[in-house]
């Protein structure tokens, strides 16, 4: 029985191994180190100006991935008659002037106030402080006509990324229930209010979701700084005059890129893996010590999205088991915009994509391994390290966890609707000086980057993009994940 079982491990051995490398074969009929690093120079060129969203050349660069596609036979999805996905886009100018009066003491926009969302507003009412306006809060409180008082974020969470997610939710349970407006009291030491205030002050783009999708009602941070806004708001207002003028609001479009090549397993081809990088990056701005205004974003993401474009190529060629959706975000650098618009207007159901496997960068710092955001959080961990190897490339985890950068990305969008999700990287082990070097700077141009190792990095995604597609089991969350949850309630009815 021993021998048996050792007997059968071999085979598995030999199986596996004989796997890779027909695998290998396939990469390296279409991945060519002329084709990768013209590719990156073209979509990072100074002639697309940094790719700003939006902007005439990030529409060129759109043009030039969707042509790219066609040439190669990837087809548009199902529910498209083009590559192109509109998304729909506002820019939001915040008023010059407004404040808040409670009693003796006005509070001044811009100022001592700031104005997240919402419309122009000349209200006087009564006022209710519903601690950190949770649902219970709001299911124990009559808020209708009434301005809601609460605390910034969630109770035990310190992450100001984190309190514009909940203040958004707070917002609409606010606007569900009646009240006029909602104010948040901003006492975190996280960052500063000197410097929010600069930040949420100038204008702001988010999506355009529709007028029946927008909360209307005011919604401001108030410093606290001092963290005693709560027991004032508690036990000594009842009420409040709020004077907002009008904003301005432009609205335009932009696109997600979007191909498909369906799968040629008839038990696996319903399920779809998604192969995603955004496209986009922040434009022309200040120049550098060389005078160099354009911010072309090699790095960021100009690299991931031609590994991205590089497995469209192979995979159209090469069909795998499982469908391939392939996914140019626009918008990534105004607040993952693109992705949040495709999980609320995808092209093929939330519940048929079983992986989004995300190509993002900052930069790099390591030529001999990649790095994979989130590579302990689903069960394809061997097929990314496998990939890897197969062309002589280590494999690690995140090693910046205080960054939080699996949820600074794209797959974050994916992952909160529950899909298993990661966020495949240039080797890199730290924010430090050779990443910040290039990061979101106007050096980061094509001839900066090591193309020997690019050409690995490459042909190691589309590697393991043909490995997840194939796999024989449907990957998924490890279990206890904070996504594992939302997964459970997405594919609930399979």
């Amino acid at each position: 029985m021993k021998g048996k079982q050792i007997l059968s491990t071999v085979f598995s051995f030999f199986l596996v191994g004989a796997f890779a490398q027909n695998t290998q074969s396939l990469v390296e009929e279409t991945v060519t180190h002329s084709g990768v690093q013209a590719k990156i120079e073209f979509i990072a060129s100074d002639e697309l100006r940094g790719r700003d969203t939006p902007s005439p050349e990030q529409n060129i660069a759109a043009k030039y991935l969707a042509t790219r596609m066609k040439e190669w036979n990837v087809k548009t999805a199902p529910s498209m008659d083009e590559y192109r996905q509109e998304v729909n886009f506002k820019n939001v100018t915040p008023p010059k002037s407004g404040e808040l009066i409670v009693k003796d003491s006005t509070y001044a926009l811009g100022q001592d106030i700031l104005l997240l969302d919402g419309n122009s507003a000349n209200l006087e009412a009564k006022v209710v402080f519903l601690d950190y306006g949770s649902e219970e809060d709001f299911a124990n409180a009559k808020v209708e006509g009434k301005i809601v008082v609460v605390r910034l974020g969630e109770k035990g969470e310190p992450n100001v990324r984190k309190a514009f997610r909940a203040g958004r939710e707070k917002r609409e349970r606010a606007a569900e229930n009646g009240a006029l407006a909602l104010i948040e009291l901003y006492s975190t030491t996280q960052i500063s209010w000197k410097i929010i205030r600069n930040y949420i002050g100038r204008s702001s783009i988010s999506l355009d979701m529709g007028a029946e999708k927008e909360v209307g009602i005011p919604h401001l941070w108030l410093d606290d700084s001092y963290n005693t806004g709560a027991k004032f708001f508690a036990e000594k207002v009842k009420k409040a005059e709020l004077n907002i003028g009008g904003s301005t609001t432009e609205r335009f479009h932009a696109y997600n890129v979007i191909g498909m090549v369906e799968g040629t397993n008839p038990d696996l081809r319903d399920e779809v893996v998604v192969y995603s990088a955004h496209y986009d990056h922040v434009g022309v701005g200040q120049p550098d010590a060389e005078g160099d205004t354009i911010y072309n974003g090699t790095r960021d993401n100009g690299i991931g999205s031609i590994t991205v474009l590089e497995a469209a190529h192979n995979i159209a060629k090469y069909p795998l088991e499982r469908t391939a959706l392939f996914i140019f975000f626009t918008g990534e650098e105004k607040g993952l915009l693109g992705s949040k618009w495709f999980v609320e207007h995808p092209v093929v159901p939330l519940e048929s994509i079983v992986m989004c496997f995300n190509s993002d960068n900052a930069g790099y710092n390591d030529t001999s391994i990649t790095t994979i955001i989130g590579l302990e959080r689903t069960t394809a961990t061997e097929a990314f390290m496998t990939a890897g190897k197969t062309y002589g490339l280590g494999t690690i985890a995140d090693q910046m966890p205080d960054q939080n950068l699996f949820d600074r990305s794209d797959q974050v969008s994916f992952a909160a609707k529950g899909i298993p999700a990661v966020m495949y990287s240039m080797g890199m082990t730290a924010f430090d000086d050779e990443v910040l070097k290039y990061y979101h700077q106007a050096g980061d141009n094509p001839d900066s980057v090591d193309y020997d190792y690019l050409f690995k990095f490459t042909k190691a995604y589309v590697h393991a993009c043909r490995m997840v597609g194939n796999m024989p089991e449907r990957p998924y969350w490890t279990e206890g994940d904070k996504y594992y949850d939302a997964g459970e309630e997405l594919y609930k009815t399979q």
